[in-house]
């Protein structure tokens, strides 16, 4: 016999960084937890499908350490401990999510992984169903906080199946061991294709395809300026509903240690992407065979988002277009650590506005009601 569905003001769907600040937003704002004190005015769950705290962090590769990430913002009312830049991030991040999540007593289930969000009927400030595979919620706004992890952004290119050596994404990269005195084919123009391929070209023989001619910034990223124009150019573009591009087709690539290095050994002359793929290697864009062992697709990711389908939230463009963090089309859902709100800190103030948002909505419909 199916459970029967429980019931919360908000369901945050994910744990990570902009999750975890939607938690402790809403918790500040007063609202309880829908797992231990349900009956509250005002409740919120978070539903994490991890089996443990980190977010994405726990899922990367050993090798990445604090001292390469590109930087972790402190969770909101809690400081980060000081951390070795050594320590890998895939260690230190989750020791301070999980740390957070015990300092606040957050109301998080995982592993819980949702299924879909839809509306329990037409009425525009009806409630909406979240289906997991631990039961339903019933729920009046969802704040989705999935992240990216999920959905790898996967290669379709002719003769692929052909190949007879290893191919890869980013998210499956374990270190460069793996690729001591082979020739690797790197694809990708962003932060983790230079990342991986500075640490493999140390071990083996690299060669670095992309689309278009990565652009590297001179000088430093300053987020008072140049981090402030990409912010305003992200925001333009989902206020608009536009497709969401890559990170770095925003930014470009910084000079960072890593990259340096990796141009001091040669391994950043990019290649045009080859068009075809044969069994022992690539055939190049000028006609000629390049051998490779291994290919490595660090091509990056999309959001998480396909449990929101049912809503119909996409345009025809494939866009959603967006007011702050709430959905044009669908003001019970606010999408954080999405668009703008992809980086750290984007992600902790989108937590803030998210729930700043919904608390609006509630007070304005308490204030129609019959006294």
């Amino acid at each position: 016999m199916p459970l029967s569905p429980r019931r919360a003001t908000v369901v945050v769907i994910g744990a990570g960084q902009a999750g975890l600040s939607a938690a402790y937003h809403l918790q500040r704002r007063g609202f309880a937890s829908a797992l231990s004190n349900p009956d509250a005015d005002r409740t919120f769950v978070v539903l994490d499908a991890s089996a443990a705290a980190g977010g994405a962090w726990q899922h990367r590769w050993r090798s990445l350490s604090m001292a390469t990430v590109n930087g972790i913002f402190d969770l909101p009312g809690m400081p980060k401990p000081p951390i070795d830049p050594a320590e890998a991030s895939r260690d230190a991040v989750p020791r301070y999510f999980a740390a957070y999540e015990r300092e606040f007593a957050l109301p998080i289930l995982r592993p819980v992984h949702v299924a879909s969000v839809r509306r329990a009927d037409a009425a525009p400030d009806g409630d909406l169903i979240v289906e997991t595979d631990g039961g339903s919620w019933v729920a009046r706004f969802v704040i989705n906080a999935t992240g990216t992890w999920d959905e790898p952004v996967l290669a379709d290119y002719p003769g692929q199946g052909s190949f007879l050596g290893r191919q890869l994404h980013t998210r499956d990269y374990v270190s460069l061991d793996e690729f001591a005195g082979l020739r690797v084919a790197v694809v990708g123009g962003g932060i983790s294709a230079v990342q991986q391929l500075e640490e493999i070209s140390r071990v083996a023989r690299t060669f670095w395809y992309t689309r278009r001619e990565p652009v590297f910034l001179e000088g430093d990223f300053v987020p008072e300026t140049t981090g402030r124009d990409v912010i305003a150019r992200v925001t333009a573009n989902v206020e608009a509903g536009n497709p969401m591009g890559s990170v770095v087709g925003y930014t470009g690539l910084a000079w960072t240690p890593y990259a340096l290095a990796a141009k001091a050994r040669g391994a950043l002359e990019r290649r045009p992407m080859f068009t075809a793929i044969e069994p022992h290697g690539v055939r190049e864009a000028d006609g000629t065979f390049t051998p490779v062992d291994a290919i490595l697709w660090a091509t990056g990711f999309r959001p998480s988002i396909a449990h929101l389908d049912p809503l119909r939230l996409r345009n025809e463009r494939g866009g959603i277009a967006m007011t702050g963090t709430q959905v044009a089309a669908e003001p019970r859902v606010h999408l954080i650590g999405y668009g703008p709100s992809q980086s750290t800190v984007g992600a902790n103030r989108a937590g803030r506005a998210a729930v700043a948002g919904v608390v609006r909505a509630l007070d304005a419909q308490a204030a129609t009601l019959p006294a």
